[in-house]
């Protein structure tokens, strides 16, 4: 028979709960509960860790983060075995992690000793692969020439300044260029009346950190479900850019933009970049892996991966890793981690430290 909310008296919810808390684990259940009784549910992620790319020769890009951006290199460790192979679904894997800082965020370079994966593709900055760091500067001009000096690869034709008529924008002045493997990076600088505010701090230091890792996406909404509703990141801010100046910033003729910002309590942002014109972008190519050069992981920080796997898995997300796992001696810095992909394919790593 049907079995109505107001028919289930209050000793048969406890076993049914009980009977869940067995399947799902006590910290589901709670969090079910209190989502019930109106309470705002703990996010299943805490603050984004890292932004990390493969990389064809480490030592060159070490020297090129650390040389031209400033960038100071942490540590670098040399992994093999089967955990390595099961997270990131390589099989005989044997790869160089090195960690850099600028300011007070990082980046992970990952090169594959073997096996060697694909080049990164000629790109455009549509492509639903597309991901970049936003590197922030105090004075684009000089920040500019310095890139020139070293002869980095521009995607966009020259520094850009948003006009006043995309008000969430205006006054930004933004550059695209490429590391020594392609992989997309975003020069930026805030006027004084946007951004972080530790952006405006007076400084001599040329760059000063890393403000947000950027995605092509294609439907806002469905990044959302992901994002915001399944790993509990925050709306921060959205805009919606169009116009000469963003098409030779992202050098895609007729580009229209609905950008949405995104922040967990920690590290840096995620922003959701769903081009509305044109819509010609290719998607991510099925059997892309991660020793191709085309791969980024996005590290999430997450206190329980165990709920983050279940709900994760629930949502019927796409796994690169078969489960979660474990790391007893946490030489990267957490004891266990999980692979998986957004709606649109970017990887996206979380951690438990």
């Amino acid at each position: 028979m049907w079995i109505t909310r107001q028919s289930i008296h209050f000793p048969l919810a406890e076993r049914v709960l009980a009977f869940l808390a067995l399947l799902l684990g006590a910290s589901a259940i709670f969090t079910t509960s209190a989502c019930a009784q109106g309470q705002p549910a703990k996010p299943l992620i805490s603050g984004v860790a890292f932004v990390g790319m493969t990389v064809e020769d480490l030592d060159r890009s070490v020297q090129f983060y650390s040389r031209v951006l400033s960038f100071t290199k942490l540590r670098e460790v040399e992994l093999t075995g089967d955990s390595w192979e099961h997270l990131e679904g390589v099989f005989g894997l044997r790869i160089r992690l090195a960690w850099l800082q600028l300011g007070s965020e990082q980046i992970e370079l990952q090169e594959y000793l073997t096996p060697k994966g694909r080049p990164v593709p000629h790109s455009f900055s549509n492509d639903h692969w597309f991901q970049h760091i936003a590197i922030i500067t105090g004075d684009m001009d000089r920040a500019y020439n310095w890139l020139r000096q070293n002869k980095v690869r521009h995607v966009s034709s020259s520094p850009q300044l948003l006009p006043d008529y995309i008000k969430a924008a205006a006054g930004i002045r933004a550059f695209y260029f490429e590391d020594p493997d392609g992989h997309a990076l975003e020069l930026l600088q805030f006027p004084s009346d946007k951004g972080d505010p530790k952006w405006q701090r007076t400084t001599s230091q040329l760059f000063l950190g890393v403000d947000h890792t950027a995605i092509v996406v294609g439907n806002t909404e469905a990044s959302l479900k992901f994002y915001r509703d399944l790993l509990g990141f925050k709306v921060s801010g959205g805009s919606e850019n169009y116009g000469r100046e963003q098409e030779h910033l992202n050098s895609v003729f007729g580009a229209r933009l609905r950008i949405t910002s995104l922040r967990a309590s920690e590290g840096p942002g995620i922003e959701l970049l769903e081009y509305l014109a044109p819509k010609n972008g290719r998607s991510l190519p099925e059997d892309e892996h991660a020793n191709d050069l085309m791969h980024h992981e996005t590290g999430l920080v997450t206190e329980d991966i165990e709920l983050a796997f279940r709900t994760l898995l629930q949502a019927h997300t796409t796994f690169i890793s078969s489960t979660v796992v474990l790391f007893p001696k946490a030489e990267v810095g957490f004891h266990s981690a999980l692979l998986v992909r957004d709606p649109d394919g970017h990887p996206m790593e979380l951690v438990a430290k």
